[in-house]
C-alpha cells in the first residue's frame, strides 16, 4: 500500500506522484488473507475500502492456495477383487494413493472432491476370465451413491485358453460435474463370476512391473477452484469470505477491492 493524501489535499508533487501510480495500475486497493482452518468454510475480511457495493476479487498467493488450482489425484489397487453373484454390483476398491491434491479415497472406493467443478475421471482395469466361454461386465459410474444415466459400458472378456485365463483391460475416461464433498465411484457387474479384477505380479523374462487391478485418475479441467473463494455479506469494512473446506494452513489470497 502506498501513502495517501490527506484530507485537506496535497502539494502537486503529491498529487501527480499518486496519480501517476494510479495510472500505471498501482491502485491503493490490495491485500492479503489467510483462510481460517479447522474445516472452516468461511473466512471473515476487515478492511476499511469495503463497502456493500465492491467487488472483491481473490487470486492465490502462497503454494498452498496455489495448490488448489490444480485438484487431481492417481489411485490403484494392487489385490484381487471378485464378485459373489451375477445379480449385485460392485464398486471398484483402491489401496494405494500415488497423487492427491483435493481428490482422495474415502472408504475404499468413493474418489471425493473438496473443491467444485468438471474433473474428468479416467480409468484402466485389469479383468480376467476363468470359465471356457467369453463373459462379460458392465462398467458404470456412480455420483454420490447414485447411478449416472448413460454412464455405463459393456467390455467382453476372452474365454479361458489352454492354461492361460482371458484377460481383457478395460479403459475410458468421462466428464463428471462435482460440487465440494461430492464423490463418484467406478461400479462393475459380471454374466460370471469367473470374471474378476485381477493383481498380477511383477514377472520376469522379460523383466517388468505388476498389473495392478485397477487404476484411476481424476483431475479438474473447468475453470480454477480459486472460482470457489468469494465474498459475501458485505458491509463498511468487511465481508465474509467463502470457500471450500479447509484444513490447511498457510492457504494465503491476495485481493483486490474495486468500487
Amino acid at each position: 500500500m502506498f501513502r495517501r493524501l490527506p484530507q485537506q489535499g496535497g502539494t502537486p508533487r503529491d498529487v501527480s506522484e499518486i496519480v501517476n501510480r494510479i495510472l500505471d495500475g498501482k491502485i491503493n486497493s490490495v491485500g492479503l488473507i489467510t483462510l481460517d482452518t479447522g474445516d472452516a468454510t468461511s473466512t471473515t475480511l476487515f478492511d476499511e475500502r469495503i463497502s456493500e457495493d465492491s467487488i472483491i476479487l481473490f487470486a492465490p498467493y502462497s503454494a498452498a492456495a496455489s495448490l488448489d488450482g490444480v485438484p487431481y489425484g492417481a489411485f490403484q489397487d494392487d489385490t484381487d477383487q471378485s464378485a459373489t453373484t451375477t445379480d449385485a454390483a460392485y464398486a471398484m476398491s483402491f489401496s494405494t494413493t500415488d497423487f492427491s491434491n483435493g481428490v482422495s479415497v474415502v472408504s475404499s472406493s468413493q474418489i471425493t472432491v473438496t473443491s467444485p467443478g468438471v474433473y474428468n475421471l479416467q480409468f484402466s482395469a485389469q479383468f480376467t476370465n476363468s470359465d471356457s466361454q467369453i463373459q462379460d461386465v458392465d462398467v458404470w459410474f456412480r455420483k454420490n451413491g447414485t447411478n449416472i444415466p448413460n454412464s455405463n459400458s459393456k467390455f467382453s472378456v476372452n474365454e479361458r485358453h489352454g492354461s492361460i485365463d482371458g484377460n481383457l483391460i478395460a479403459a475410458l475416461n468421462f466428464f463428471v460435474d462435482l460440487d465440494s464433498g461430492d464423490y463418484v465411484e467406478i461400479m462393475w457387474a459380471v454374466t460370471n463370476i469367473s470374471v474378476t479384477l485381477q493383481h498380477l505380479p511383477a514377472d520376469i523374462n522379460p523383466t517388468r512391473p505388476a498389473t495392478p487391478s485397477i487404476i484411476a485418475t481424476m483431475q479438474m479441467v473447468s475453470e480454477s477452484s480459486t472460482s470457489d473463494v468469494y465474498a459475501s455479506n458485505q458491509t463498511q469494512g468487511q465481508c465474509t469470505v467463502n470457500h471450500f473446506a479447509n484444513s490447511t494452513a498457510d492457504k494465503t489470497y491476495r485481493y483486490v477491492v474495486l468500487g
